[in-house]
């Protein structure tokens, strides 16, 4: 029987559900479109978001398959270990529905990018989760994931015609940075978490990690409050420092506010993009 202590407040249930990470993509894809000039519309909105969601979900359910009830130390592995069938069911028809939405609305050269960026996917989940999970020597699974998120982010705006792939370089390169400032973070809170789990990060597998570590969202706002005034990206600039410095905030109370609320508002500091997108800054 589930204990009260076991018990996930209403505020953790987007990170348990694999929610916040596709909110983030989606919404800086958009911002990498503006860069780009061209136009993230719907479909491909709705293909990346379910997509991320299909990769995190898989992530946790596999990982939650591999641990044993009593070394889970999350609400989202405890949750995937309990429901596996149900979780795999939504899994299945969450795929179904991408493809669907994938062949019928994506155009040919937006279809062969979403594949390409597929294969890395699978690669990660591959190797992180199942071959080379407790090997230090691995690539760490946050510059992974940051490499990933960024890519399926640009997936479908480089695959469209007459997309300026310079103007999205800065957007992109943002997005990337705070996604590894994000999972950095992350890993120096969880480092313990990972530990019991018998999974290698960023924390666990270099010494230096937490001093860099803390020291990247406030450089990751210097690089951001440059590019906001001197490049030709100023809305990009401008939540990407708001993000970063949200991040940096959100180190520093974390002692204080405990990893869990850490590593959700984590999340949120990402989603700054939607304030330019109600300000009608975005197409």
């Amino acid at each position: 029987m589930q204990s009260s202590a076991d018990k996930a407040r209403w505020w953790l249930w987007p990170t348990i559900l694999s929610l916040d990470a596709p909110v983030v993509v989606v919404l800086w894809q958009q911002l990498i479109a503006r860069g780009a000039s061209v136009h993230a519309g719907l479909p491909e909105a709705a293909v990346l978001g379910a997509s991320v969601w299909l990769a995190y979900a898989a992530d946790r359910w596999i990982e939650g398959w591999r641990l044993v009830p009593a070394s889970v130390q999350t609400h989202r592995h405890r949750f995937h270990q309990r429901h596996r069938r149900a979780i795999a069911a939504a899994w299945g028809m969450v795929l179904c529905a991408d493809v669907a939405v994938a062949v019928r609305s994506l155009t040919p050269r937006e279809f062969r990018a979403g594949i390409v960026i597929l294969i890395p996917v699978a690669a990660y989940l591959l190797s992180h989760q199942l071959v080379h999970r407790d090997r230090r020597w691995r690539a760490p699974k946050e510059l992974c994931v940051a490499v990933l998120l960024g890519g399926g982010a640009a997936a479908f705006i480089a695959g469209q015609a007459g997309a300026d792939l310079a103007g999205m370089t800065v957007p992109l390169g943002l997005f990337m940075l705070l996604c590894f400032a994000n999972c950095t973070l992350i890993s120096l809170w969880e480092h313990e978490v990972d530990r019991m789990h018998g999974q290698t990060s960023l924390a666990l597998q270099f010494s230096g990690a937490a001093a860099v570590g803390r020291l990247l969202p406030w450089a990751a706002c210097l690089g951001a409050c440059a590019a906001w005034l001197w490049s030709g990206s100023p809305t990009a600039g401008a939540c990407a420092a708001a993000s970063a410095a949200l991040l940096g905030l959100v180190d520093l109370a974390e002692r204080r506010i405990g990893r869990m609320k850490a590593r959700v508002l984590a999340d949120v500091a990402l989603m700054t993009p939607i304030v330019a997108l109600l300000a009608g800054r975005l197409p």
